[in-house]
């Protein structure tokens, strides 16, 4: 059992905020996750996509590790418990006064492609990768945040508006819809820029300025690439001029190494399958010395995998009973009932940043970036 703390409320309702839980027989801090939603059902719990995902994909060192689930079938509330991490990688990036040295940045990007290796092996790709998404503990990555995640082979087309603008794909930006495992690697590939630079590589304020941005530092693809996506949309009026980027080289740092440029560049194609996929990007010389160091630990896919992973389907259908997590049904008590908001201390109030403030830094600090790095380029 957890002994929970808040760290912060505004108000009724705001569930979706960061919680933090002691443990009374290990003492040892977990991460809570109140999910903004509320639930009539423990089927309606166990379909969730998170969920079906973290049964699936668990154990894996750089999986967030899942503890247990907190429903409260009287109010509806749901909250995850997982491991607690000590940051994000955007967190991380913002407490560097300068530059994240190279050799740390590649164990970092090795680790999540390792996970997304994990994931696409095991027939599930993210959809919403993004350095908030990547936790961090003495330098082990864990990647977390299953809730948009699809299965590989479900059907097209999906949501048009999934993952976060700025690591957002071109299949993505225009199709309606018609987009694969391949675009969590354009993700990875712009998070890759970031930990080198501090900076996103592609800031867009809108869907125009996002591909706009794109074109001017890659260049437009081919009319032959164009009309492909033209095929996949009804409602996007795909007509560029013709545009030679600058390249990435000129963005990075004189000290970022040639391994590392053309392994962003393959992992940042246009064109999603000429794309390199996470088996290739694991075997690139990049990473040759920490392949060296690694235990020869065959890995195998999850006996979930074995199925089919819809992720649009009740758990329910599919799945026995006695093979879901573990539910912790508490109808005795509200969980906002475990909440001692007079204990929380001035370090727990401070030790993570709400989404909110996170979005009003990266607005400040890309309005600064974007006139000075991005000024040549309009």
């Amino acid at each position: 059992m957890y002994k929970y703390r808040l760290i912060s409320k505004k108000g009724e309702g705001t569930f979706s905020e960061v919680l933090k839980a002691q443990s009374i027989k290990t003492g040892k801090y977990v991460a809570i996750k109140c999910m903004k939603n509320y639930f009539s059902s423990l089927e309606q719990v166990n379909s969730l996509r998170e969920i079906q995902a973290l049964r699936r994909l668990s154990p894996n060192p750089q999986i967030i590790k899942f503890y247990e689930i907190l429903y409260d079938e009287p109010t509806g509330r749901l909250a995850l418990v997982f491991e607690l991490m000590d940051m994000n990688l955007y967190e991380l990036m913002r407490s560097y006064k300068t530059e994240i040295p190279e050799y740390k940045v590649r164990n970092f990007i090795y680790q999540v492609l390792k996970a997304l290796d994990h994931m696409h092996r095991n027939g599930i790709f993210h959809r919403d990768i993004k350095p908030e998404n990547v936790l961090v503990a003495d330098d082990i990555i864990k990647l977390a945040d299953f809730g948009s995640c699809r299965g590989i082979h479900s059907k097209q087309p999906y949501t048009e508006y999934i993952s976060t603008r700025w690591y957002r794909p071109p299949e993505c930006l225009l199709t309606d819809g018609y987009y694969g495992g391949k675009m969590d690697l354009w993700g990875v590939g712009c998070v890759f820029f970031e930990l080198l630079t501090t900076n996103p590589l592609f800031p867009g304020e809108n869907e125009f300025d996002q591909i706009s941005l794109i074109h001017k530092i890659l260049g437009t693809p081919s009319a032959e690439v164009f009309e492909e996506f033209e095929k996949q949309t009804k409602t996007i009026n795909i007509d560029f001029k013709p545009v030679v980027g600058t390249g990435i080289d000129k963005l990075l740092p004189a000290y970022v190494s040639e391994h590392a440029k053309d392994l962003m560049k393959l992992l940042l194609t246009y064109k999603a399958e000429d794309r390199i996929s996470t088996k290739q990007a694991l075997r690139h010389p990049y990473f040759k010395d920490i392949r060296s160091f690694e235990s020869p630990i065959r890995s195998s896919p999850s006996p979930h995998s074995l199925r089919f992973f819809d992720a649009d389907r009740a758990a329910g259908d599919d799945e026995k009973i006695d093979n879901k997590l573990p539910l912790i049904k508490n109808t005795a008590k509200k969980l906002s009932d475990t909440h001692n908001i007079s204990q929380t201390t001035l370090a727990d109030k401070t030790s993570c940043q709400t989404k909110n403030q996170m979005q009003e830094n990266k607005k400040k600090q890309i309005s600064t970036y974007k006139k000075n790095i991005y000024k040549s380029l309009y």
